[in-house]
């Protein structure tokens, strides 16, 4: 520039920012962080005051709160469907006897009557079987009987194989005394069997105490 305000020299005034502004940002800096640590420190205090500690300590509580078993009120499928099972009065034996032994078959069968058993047909046991079976015995009937009245003639003679035909007509079953036999199982053992067969213990589920 020219005339009277001509700037001579190699030197040249700095430009500063007025320092009355940055004065003010730190100012509007700290007073926010002033105002949050205000804040929470009030919501700690009424949190104290309100009974939070008590929220907190019931959530610890629930969380801790140990579950019981208890008896099942109501029946379950198992135990519904094991009093469906027939009684032995209303199930038919058939014996035979496949071992060398004679008179087995129906002293057998005079023991399952005194037990309440129906009995039918009573003799020597087919050619099929005859000297063949090897175990204590054979309980065989048609396909329904598989869990009805098997399991219950089970009871008597608790080691026995169980068979079934789906072609076999009627509901009555067949005991076959193989050479494994020795007597049937004890009555005492037999009844303890075939209550808890019919009348299983109720089962137990979880459940949650009120802590």
């Amino acid at each position: 520039m020219g005339g009277e305000y001509r700037i001579t020299g190699d030197k040249y005034p700095r430009m500063r920012r007025p320092r009355g502004r940055r004065k003010l940002v730190f100012a509007v800096i700290a007073s926010v962080a002033a105002l949050g640590l205000i804040g929470w420190g009030t919501l700690q205090l009424i949190d104290v005051f309100t009974g939070g500690g008590d929220r907190a300590t019931a959530a610890s509580s629930k969380a801790d709160c140990p579950t019981g078993a208890s008896p099942s009120a109501t029946p379950t499928t198992a135990s519904a469907a094991a009093k469906a099972l027939p009684e032995p009065g209303k199930i038919t034996v058939n014996v035979f006897n496949a071992t060398p032994r004679s008179g087995l078959a129906k002293k057998t069968a005079d023991e399952l009557k005194k037990r309440g058993f129906r009995i039918g047909d009573v003799g020597n046991a087919t050619r099929e079987y005859d000297k063949k079976v090897k175990g204590v015995g054979i309980l065989f009937g048609p396909e329904a009987s598989l869990d009805t009245s098997l399991p219950v003639l089970g009871t008597q003679l608790a080691d026995a194989e169980r068979r079934t035909d789906a072609g076999r007509k009627g509901t009555a079953v067949d005991l076959i005394i193989g050479t494994g036999f020795k007597a049937l199982t004890s009555k005492a053992d037999a009844d303890k069997a075939l209550a808890e067969l019919t009348d299983p213990a109720p089962t137990s589920t979880a459940t949650k105490k009120n802590c």
